[in-house]
């Protein structure tokens, strides 16, 4: 599997404000985090890459330089959100800006904390571009009001550049990539839990020191080759060397509850990462119940939503999924895109405002539209394995956002 987006990115940034020279291997080949490179290079920073294998020279807290032209974050809200959160604490203005979909994301739920923090950020009505003014930051007590891994990570990289300790309050968990590197790169944390919720503070006087980092393979591009394989009977696919963080593997666990037959192997602990195998093989053991996915769950499975709805097609019962409102701000509004797609290819599907439900359905080939969205794009491939008939996807290359070898390793795996 490529390497992991949401690593790359963090490793990437974190390296960049830490001392000294660090190398990344196994680098996500995706386009959102080429967009993460080029605005660390736009910053000054002296960034070496080599297929997979990156070099971040470090300049420290204090070492970027004033940026010669706007940031262009490309399609990357992780990029947008994360290099808010330590622009927010540079002696300088900088401009955040990305594609046309890009500048329609929310981005006011960044902005407010780093504003309570003492940042200036002007903005297009809460959303991209983003013109931050040099301003000293002081910590904060903030608790998210929605559960989202974009704004803690934003709001403690602000706080690495802030006077004083920073708390957030997280009162639904969700993924810890920035927490396990944070420490990977020589910082201390104080984590509690309390009835609030969880407690992450972070003190502004810590230096971050190089260290060298591989990125674990990303599963949530895994999501696709296990649905595929679980649907398809006489599959045996076995993935190797994929990231198993407990915050990212809700998918593989919603999978095996609702039949897939998935077996983890060869566990272990990889730059302060766990990591593993997966195997999967072509049978559902079906129970004929309806299935649900709802309630704190959803925080950590977000990005599977599309791939799950497709894999719930096949299931005695079908699937339900609530609580799902963020997807209507993803890259497109993913809730409608996977309602109108599935219905197209002949599933039953009723449309809610935070979900969906999907019921068992026999699918047929149909013109897919993929609404400039990788995730549907790639969702919707697994569907034509699925389908009868030749399904034809539009706009298909949109997949290079987070998985540009997609199609080509999907027509690999053959027997």
């Amino acid at each position: 599997m490529p390497g992991d987006k949401s690593m790359s990115h963090r490793a990437a940034m974190f390296a960049a404000i830490a001392e000294g020279t660090t190398k990344i291997g196994n680098f996500a080949a995706s386009a959102d985090c080429a967009s993460t490179l080029g605005c660390l290079s736009a910053l000054g920073i002296g960034v070496e890459r080599e297929g997979s294998n990156v070099t971040v020279k470090g300049a420290g807290k204090n070492g970027f330089t004033k940026p010669k032209s706007d940031l262009d974050c490309g399609n990357s809200g992780t990029t947008m959100r994360l290099m808010a959160g330590i622009l927010s604490g540079q002696r300088f203005e900088s401009v955040l800006t990305g594609d046309e979909s890009l500048q329609k994301r929310p981005m006011k739920r960044v902005i407010d904390p780093l504003t309570q923090m003492g940042a200036t950020i002007a903005s297009e009505n809460g959303c991209a571009p983003l013109r931050i003014k040099a301003s000293g930051l002081a910590g904060l007590e903030y608790r998210l009001p929605v559960a989202s891994a974009q704004i803690k990570s934003c709001v403690l990289l602000a706080g690495l550049f802030a006077d004083g300790e920073t708390t957030v309050i997280e009162p639904t968990p969700t993924r810890d990539h920035t927490e396990r590197m944070l420490r990977w790169f020589g910082c201390e944390l104080i984590e509690e839990t309390a009835d609030s919720g969880k407690r992450i503070t972070i003190s502004g006087d810590h230096v971050l020191k190089a260290n060298d980092f591989v990125v674990p393979g990303d599963v949530s591009s895994s999501a696709f080759f296990l649905v595929a394989a679980a649907c398809l009977p006489g599959s045996s696919l076995v993935l190797e060397n994929v990231g198993l963080n407990p915050s990212r593997i809700a998918v593989i666990d919603a999978l095996k509850r609702f039949g897939a037959n998935i077996d983890i192997q060869n566990e272990r602990i990889a730059c302060n990462e766990p990591v593993g195998d997966i195997a999967v093989s072509g049978l559902i053991a079906q129970s004929g119940e309806s299935h649900v996915l709802k309630g704190e769950i959803i925080a950590n499975l977000i990005d599977e939503i599309p791939i799950l709805a497709v894999f719930g097609t096949q299931l005695d019962g079908g699937l339900e999924i609530r609580d799902a409102r963020e997807l209507r701000v993803k890259e497109s509004d993913r809730i409608t895109s996977v309602v109108t797609n599935l219905r197209a290819m002949g599933a039953e599907v009723s449309e809610f405002e935070d979900g969906l439900k999907v019921e068992r359905s026999n699918l047929t080939a149909a013109a897919i539209d993929s609404f400039g969205d990788h995730r549907i794009a790639m969702a919707f491939a697994v569907a034509g394995l699925l389908a009868t008939g030749e399904t034809e996807i539009i706009g298909a290359d949109c997949a290079a956002v987070s998985y540009p070898s997609f199609f080509e390793d999907l027509a690999s795996v053959r027997r």
